[in-house]
């Protein structure tokens, strides 16, 4: 039977590449975004690599929304084996400094990028318990873990983050479900774009920092939980793991 894999914000970027990547290892997805278009197309696209998808428009700092996604995903598939929070937003672009900082928008990012993991996760994890199996990976950021001026509510809310993801794995350890976190650094997307409109450097494609979401979505990782990886490094030295 396949495996079933939960992924948020999916219709572009880390979310679309990491749809692709797992539909091609075999997986089935149920993927959320709030662009309904985006999503269906990388619906189709996942479909023709041979994975059964559903795919639901839904805002994960919604609690509404997060129970109708979680329960049409148990209803279609049974049960959800991996779960990628990775449905993120940076705020007013570009970024302002904290003291000029909406108040409006540092709510909407923390609701978002840490509320929303979460929710979804608060959601799942009751089932996987019951199974005493499953993965679940929080998507962080270097921005996370060393606080850099004009990174804003987006720093903010990785940072707290990463405090979530160690606490849920304190919690749920020994129960057979991990909780992991793994930064992508800086990738070729439309959020680092926003966020640093006159990059003048490469930067990695998202669909090659696929391999450390493979093993942690494996049964390879089974006794790997609160830990942060760097997927750029794990590429080079995945060996290691």
């Amino acid at each position: 039977m396949k495996k079933v894999i939960m992924i948020t914000g999916a219709s572009k970027g880390l979310g679309k590449a990491l749809s692709l990547y797992f539909a091609r290892e075999g997986y089935n997805l149920a993927i959320c975004a709030r662009n309904g278009d985006a999503l269906h197309n990388v619906k189709k696209e996942a479909n023709m690599l041979g994975a059964e998808v559903l795919a639901i428009e839904a805002d994960i700092s919604n609690s509404k929304d997060v129970e109708r996604f979680v329960a049409l995903t148990e209803e279609h598939f049974g049960a959800i084996d991996v779960l990628i929070n990775n449905a993120s937003i940076i705020g007013p672009s570009p970024i302002p400094y904290l003291i000029d900082f909406p108040e409006q928008d540092f709510e909407e990012v923390l609701r978002v990028n840490t509320i929303g993991p979460f929710l979804v996760t608060r959601r799942v994890l009751p089932t996987m318990l019951q199974k005493q199996k499953g993965s679940i990976i929080n998507i962080t950021s270097e921005a996370g873990a060393t606080g850099y001026a004009g990174w804003g509510a987006y720093g903010i809310s990785k940072f707290a983050l990463e405090g979530l993801t160690e606490t849920w794995a304190d919690e749920v350890s020994e129960s057979g479900v991990r909780v992991n976190m793994v930064d992508p650094g800086e990738m070729d997307t439309e959020m680092h774009e926003r966020a640093v409109p006159d990059c003048d450097y490469e930067l990695a494609k998202p669909e090659d920092l696929t391999a450390v979401f493979g093993y942690l979505a494996s049964d390879a990782s089974s006794l790997i939980t609160g830990k942060r990886f760097e997927a750029q490094t794990f590429q080079l030295e995945g060996s290691e793991f």
